[in-house]
Formats: structure tokens, sequence, C-alpha cells
């Protein structure tokens, strides 16, 4: 009795090779069925690799389209509400203040009308003026400190007192004589003190530490009042 036997994709005849052709068909329809798994396996992959890019293309359009509108958003709030620039309010929200410098002789302190930012915080406003010493005369006195002598900052302690926190260079470029110290402590002194109530006392450090002196004439180790004495008056400048 013929037996027929398959083998991976070849059909093997056995009963001494009768019906060929029968053998030949089984052969031919067997590698009909491999070759229609294969290209089914093929389109289920096509079809798969379709989706994916489908799915990845409509992902980066909706992407797309919600950068471009919170864009819009964002273009339209600030076309409607304008960012408050800050540092424009403040360069318009100015002051007139005075900034005490020494004569030409050294021996008295003059006023200098000066504008300078508007605070609303005592320490932020003593800055500004401290700043404004430091940047020197525009009127032709003589300067109370060295140029290069950098603030650190200014706090207040104790609700009357400034604490004005210099660089170390204040003590290197000074030039050191007891009428320069004087000068440099009372111009700072007195020009806090009589732009800003609140400040009755003016104190300078150096590199946020106390130190005993600028350059070993007048002591520092206490906290400066004004000295009015000193104050040469407007209507002696103008006479």
């Amino acid at each position: 009795m013929p037996v027929i036997c398959f083998e991976k994709s070849a059909l093997c005849l056995t009963a001494g090779g009768k019906y060929p052709r029968l053998a030949q068909f089984f052969d031919e329809e067997f590698s009909f069925m491999t070759t229609k798994r294969q290209r089914r396996s093929e389109n289920i992959k096509e079809k798969k690799i379709k989706k994916s890019t489908r799915i990845l293309y409509l992902s980066v359009i909706l992407g797309g389209a919600f950068i471009l509108l919170v864009l819009f958003f964002i273009t339209l709030f600030n076309l409607i509400f304008p960012p408050v620039d800050m540092d424009a309010m403040k360069k318009k929200e100015r002051q007139v203040v005075k900034i005490y410098f020494s004569d030409p002789q050294e021996r008295f302190l003059m006023p200098e009308k000066r504008y300078v930012i508007k605070e609303n915080d005592a320490a932020a406003q003593a800055k500004e003026i401290v700043k404004a010493i430091l940047d020197g005369s525009k009127t032709g006195l003589v300067n109370t400190f060295p140029a290069g002598v950098g603030l650190r900052d200014v706090k207040v302690a104790d609700a009357d007192t400034a604490l004005v926190n210099f660089s170390k260079n204040l003590i290197k470029l000074h030039q050191g004589s007891s009428t320069a110290e004087m000068a440099s402590i009372y111009s700072l002194t007195n020009s806090i003190t009589q732009n800003i109530p609140a400040i009755k006392k003016v104190k300078i450090l150096v590199e946020g530490k106390e130190v005993s002196s600028i350059k070993g004439h007048i002591s520092t180790q206490k906290a400066f009042r004004p000295d009015l004495e000193l104050i040469v008056a407007e209507k002696e400048k103008n006479s």
C-alpha cells in the first residue's frame, strides 16, 4: 500500500516510486501553501508598519497644532496685557536728594542735588544714596571716597542704623589722612540720615565685618550720628 509522507516542504512517495504525478501535485500544493503563509505574514507586518507610521504622523501634526495654539494664546495675552518693565518704571520714579561732598578746601561738606531711584525700603533707598556718593560729584566738588571702592550691600539694624558694607578696596585705596577719613565718614552719614528720616545712625563695615578704622585715624567701631556743623549752608555756597 503506498504511503505519502511530508518532510518540511518536500513530499516523498514510497511503494516503489508509484504515482509520480500525485507526488508532484502534493509538492506544488505544499509550496503554494508555504508561500501564501509568508505573503500573509508580510502583509500583516506591512499593515502594522503603515499603522505605526500613520500614528506617528498624526502625533506630530497634533503636537505641532498644540504648540501653535499655545504660542497664539501667549502672543494674544501679551498683546492684551503687555508685560510690565519694572526697570523702566523705576527709572521714571526718581526723587531729588542732597549728597554731601567736600568743599574745594576740604574743610566742610557741601550739598549737591542729585536724582536717585525712589525706593520704599529704607535699606534700598540708602543703597541708592551710597551709590550716588561713590559715583562722585557732578558739580566740581571734591569726592569723599576714592574711585574703585565697591559697595557690597546696605542693611538696616535696630530699625534706625544703616550698616553700609564696602569692599576691601575702601581701606586699600583710601588716602588715609584724618581730614579725608572724616570727610568720608560724615559725607556718608549726613547724606543718608538727611535724606532718610527713619535712619539716625550709620555704621561702616568692610566685607561684612567691623573694622577698627579706615586708615587708623578715626575709630569706626561705633555707628556715627550726623554732624550738621560740618555742612556749609547753601546760602553760603551761593554767596
